[in-house]
């Protein structure tokens, strides 16, 4: 058995049983998972995580199943990559990337949740899933359900990039494209949860869902060498990661897995979808919903579920969040392939772009260690790059051709 003692309000902290619900009756604040972490603390050491396999459910005992992983056995323990290419362009010492545009089955960091969510969907005897999506989430619900023998219903805005439509279409999901943004997406989503008592994931499964994220941040404290960095940058849609890659860091501490923690969150969003920035910069924790308006539709959300909490994640720990433009993270989406050979989406060019502009403003020093988070493949958005990339040239078989080309290149032409 796990060891999730049940589910507590975020807000006025009652109590709840192991339940799919995810409002507080009370006062109607969102619920998070409660663990028995005195019964975790006797049994999972380094030693014994290191001893599994390199997936997600190393870490199994602070995941909110009752069981075995059930979906997902293979999802996580994705790279962290040592980008000293890129820390030369950026002029700082320590700079790492952790890659889940490699993550399986569908190449982004939505596949940790899914996984968590759908295996606990299964222990609660669903045999529907769904959710509201901008693409990724869609894509890993689809997928996994397959796997897990589950039924699933995709709820989508209309205009999300083809890739991610195609990479939902593929596995035979029952999609449904919405005519207008996210939220209005998410909305019809929480009724259609309440109609039809299906398991959407980020509705009533939203508790254990959101766990998944933590494996994150515990795989980047392991792979640093069971320390936390100085700095993380993390891009923000509804919110969610950045809080639970504070929880996952606060729980190393508690479980004497890491020494110590002084590590500073970053939150990074696009400025046509900027939220939760918006509040940041204004020393405030109100949120103004705002109209995306933005190419980084993985990010946007324009009245984040979790974008209260995510403030104080980062107020708390003395980060700080940026914005960038549309061009801006074009230009992080490029940097990051040319100097480190991976290609991300436009989420990740945006906390590329977000990590540059803070070391600018001098919020991350250059001497202290630093992790970008790449959440998503950046071949789901290639609408988003294709008019700003050189057009290849076109020759005949011909070395003579070939030549003409590399005379031009060494007179500088080309």
């Amino acid at each position: 058995m796990g060891f999730v003692k049940g589910l507590k309000c975020r807000e006025c902290g009652k109590d709840y049983p192991k339940e799919p619900i995810h409002v507080c009756n009370m006062c109607f604040g969102p619920l998070e998972v409660n663990y028995d972490y005195d019964g975790i603390k006797k049994v999972l050491t380094r030693k014994v995580i290191e001893s599994r396999g390199k997936t997600m459910w190393r870490y199994q005992e602070l995941l909110p199943i009752d069981g075995e992983p059930t979906v997902g056995a293979q999802v996580g323990f994705t790279p962290l990559v040592k980008a000293n290419n890129l820390a030369k362009v950026l002029g700082v010492k320590e700079l790492y990337v952790k890659n889940d545009s490699v993550n399986y089955p569908t190449f982004s960091f939505k596949d940790r949740v899914v996984s968590t969510a759908l295996t606990k969907a299964k222990e609660f005897g669903y045999k529907t899933v769904g959710c509201a999506t901008t693409g990724n989430l869609g894509n890993a619900v689809a997928a996994q359900a397959v796997q897990a023998g589950l039924e699933s219903y995709i709820i989508m805005p209309a205009d999300l990039e083809q890739g991610k439509i195609v990479g939902t279409l593929i596995y035979g999901a029952n999609v449904i494209k919405v005519r207008g943004n996210y939220d209005n997406v998410n909305k019809l989503c929480t009724e259609i949860a309440d109609k039809y008592g299906w398991a959407i994931v980020n509705v009533n499964l939203r508790p254990y869902y959101g766990e998944g994220s933590k494996t994150y941040g515990y795989e980047i404290m392991e792979q640093l060498g069971w320390r936390a960095p100085k700095h993380i940058v993390v891009p923000m849609a509804g919110g969610s990661l950045i809080t639970k890659i504070e929880k996952a860091i606060k729980e190393f501490v508690k479980l004497g897995l890491i020494d110590k923690a002084d590590t500073k969150l970053h939150g990074a969003q696009a400025s046509g979808s900027s939220p939760i920035t918006t509040a940041v910069k204004a020393e405030t924790d109100v949120i103004k919903p705002v109209k995306p308006k933005t190419i980084a539709q993985s990010i946007a959300i324009g009245n984040p579920a979790d974008g209260y909490f995510s403030v104080r994640s980062i107020s708390s720990t003395g980060g700080w969040a940026e914005d960038v433009t549309d061009d801006e993270l074009v230009e992080g989406i490029k940097l990051l392939a040319r100097t480190e050979g991976i290609f991300t989406e436009t989420a990740g060019g945006v906390t590329v772009a977000v990590t540059k502009k803070l070391i600018e403003q001098g919020r991350i020093p250059k001497d202290e260690s630093i992790v970008i988070s790449i959440t998503g493949n950046g071949l789901k958005t290639q609408e988003a790059v294709l008019d700003k990339l050189e057009i290849p040239r076109v020759i005949n078989p011909s070395l003579k051709e070939f030549d003409a080309i590399m005379e031009e290149k060494m007179a500088g032409v080309i």
